[in-house]
């Protein structure tokens, strides 16, 4: 069975809800409001490092603090306050006080962009140009010259994180919540984590061992052959094997060749 095929029958089986948890997209769906879950997207990608397990109980507390209606909530609250408010918080790297900095940074680009900060990624050449000026964009609004949240391309990075959210906020299926107009799915890449650049190099799409944002290039560039309309369309199912103690990257293989 051609591979074009067989991936489709993959993410017919695998790209559905139940299969979502433990995994912080699951946040996202509490919030209609996209300028919410714009805000739900941010902090759960960018703390999508580490353990599931602590990254999930690391998401939920801080959208706890947030609540309901997460982008009122940051426009009505100072960034003192939100320190305060997160002053014993830690994931990993990650402080209380960085992660307040970092949200009131996107609280003020969501204030000028009209409730959202998608203005930030329309109109760039590609998408890692316009990763790199949102990243830039929030480190000088935070005061930062790092972020533990936010990747930068420029710095050799391969932006998993901030592709996940990009994924998430464009791509709309049984899965991904969408919500953004200002780009669509053929512009997205691949979030690279570990099993995708496993799943990448067994497929041959990419021969690189470092996961840097080369190798994204290279393996979109080999789904964006299938499907030059969404090169990010099986990210999901593929990542469930490796993700999943039942799912393995030899079963992954042997699904594939059939």
């Amino acid at each position: 069975m051609p591979l074009a095929d067989s991936l489709e029958r993959l993410y017919a089986c695998y790209n559905v809800r139940e299969l979502v948890k433990p995994d912080p997209l699951e946040f996202l769906y509490s919030y209609d409001n996209p300028a919410d879950r714009e805000i739900a997207g941010l902090v759960a990608s960018g703390l999508a490092y580490g353990r599931v397990e602590q990254i999930v109980k690391s998401v939920g507390r801080v959208l706890d603090v947030l609540g309901p209606a997460p982008s009122a909530f940051l426009s009505d609250t100072s960034r003192q306050r939100l320190s305060a408010l997160l002053g014993d918080f830690r994931h990993r790297f990650t402080t209380g006080g960085e992660l307040a900095a970092f949200l009131s940074a996107v609280s003020s680009l969501q204030a000028e962009g009209g409730g959202s900060v998608q203005c930030m990624f329309a109109g760039a050449r590609s998408a890692v140009e316009a990763m790199e000026s949102f990243a830039r964009e929030v480190l000088s609004r935070a005061s930062s010259g790092r972020c533990t949240l936010l990747p930068m391309p420029s710095c050799g990075s391969a932006c998993k994180r901030l592709n996940l959210f990009l994924r998430w906020m464009v791509r709309r299926d049984e899965v991904d919540p969408g919500g953004w107009t200002c780009l669509s799915p053929a512009d997205l890449l691949v979030p690279l984590d570990v099993h995708m650049h496993r799943a990448g190099r067994a497929l041959g799409m990419t021969s690189r061992e470092q996961g840097d944002m080369r190798t994204v290039l290279e393996i979109t560039e080999g789904f964006g052959k299938l499907r030059p309309d969404d090169p990010v369309r099986y990210d999901f199912a593929i990542t469930r094997f490796g993700i999943r103690r039942e799912l393995t990257l030899s079963s992954l293989l042997e699904l594939l060749e059939r």
